[in-house]
């Protein structure tokens, strides 16, 4: 084995955690063909595949895998220097890729995140709001924000916040049709929900749990269409408080009798949990968070 160039490990890490050249190139700043040739020159240096190349990607190898612990101490370690040898003093830099739920993105966290990338202008947030297609489990996020713990993996996990969602209908909807007194007169109106085969997490699957049988008449992947379908006045919605609190023509159904609890959950590999740009962005978020503490747990509606 020849010895290789420790700087080639940030091209390796990068890869890693893109699966993509290009990708990995536009975290780096450079161009695909150097992060190809970097690679090729480490996987010489240690007489080893660490990636299969096939049409999706660059996918680790078992050895490519056992040396990501290794890696990403160095790239601590260095950050750890450079920032000790700045006294403090150094702008972080890098990309953070976030994988995150629509409506946690769009409807709380879209208009803080530029406030913070302000203040890390070397810093690069990519926001991921389809959470199906991204996989920590393949590196293709560094942090995900979901509604539940992963039973699989080596992952720092922690609840973010717990939230309350309501049964939401338009003035318009409600004084179109019977007056809703009890649980068992749900089944009498049209609901607006999720499409069915296609909720990727149990924490989305609402309507069984508010009457079980009812089917929501309206289905869309998107909780924005859903909100708008009900701003619209065609049905019933479950929405989170901290989302419908916004919009004055939405009225919610028995507050205090109808309605569910769930937890936003933060989750990132254990080996990048200290890394400063991931530390910078989950207490960003955090800080948000707590911050807004009653709005989540719509307390407004149940005093």
């Amino acid at each position: 084995m020849r010895q290789f160039t420790w700087d080639d490990l940030q091209y390796f890490l990068a890869v890693a955690r893109t699966g993509q050249l290009t990708t990995a190139a536009r975290r780096l700043r450079t161009n695909h063909v150097t992060v190809s040739r970097r690679i090729d020159r480490l996987e010489e240096a240690l007489s080893a595949r660490l990636f299969e190349r096939n049409p999706r990607g660059y996918i680790l190898t078992a050895l490519g895998e056992k040396l990501i612990e290794s890696a990403e101490i160095v790239e601590r370690e260095a950050d750890r220097f450079q920032n000790e040898a700045s006294g403090g003093t150094i702008s972080l830099s890098g990309v953070v890729r976030l994988s995150i739920l629509e409506g946690f993105a769009n409807f709380f966290l879209a208009d803080r995140l530029p406030h913070m990338a302000q203040n890390y202008p070397s810093l690069s947030i990519e926001m991921v709001t389809i959470q199906q297609i991204v996989s920590l489990s393949r590196r293709e996020a560094d942090l995900s924000i979901t509604l539940h713990a992963t039973r699989t993996g080596s992952y720092h996990q922690e609840k973010l916040m717990p939230y309350r969602l309501f049964i939401y209908g338009s003035k318009d909807y409600l004084s179109r049709h019977p007056r809703i007194n009890r649980q068992s007169d749900l089944s009498n109106h049209q609901f607006i929900g999720y499409i069915e085969d296609m909720i990727f997490t149990p924490g989305l699957d609402y309507m069984r749990e508010i009457l079980p049988g009812l089917r929501a008449s309206y289905q869309s992947s998107s909780i924005f269409a859903q909100l708008s379908a009900a701003r619209s006045g065609f049905g019933l919605c479950i929405l989170p408080y901290y989302i419908a609190c916004n919009y004055p023509e939405l009225v919610p159904v028995m507050p205090k009798e109808l309605h569910l609890n769930r937890d936003y959950w933060l989750i990132c590999h254990e080996d990048i949990v200290n890394t400063p740009r991931i530390r910078v962005l989950s207490n960003f978020i955090k800080s948000e968070l707590e911050s807004q503490a009653l709005a989540f747990a719509g307390q407004p509606l149940l005093d």
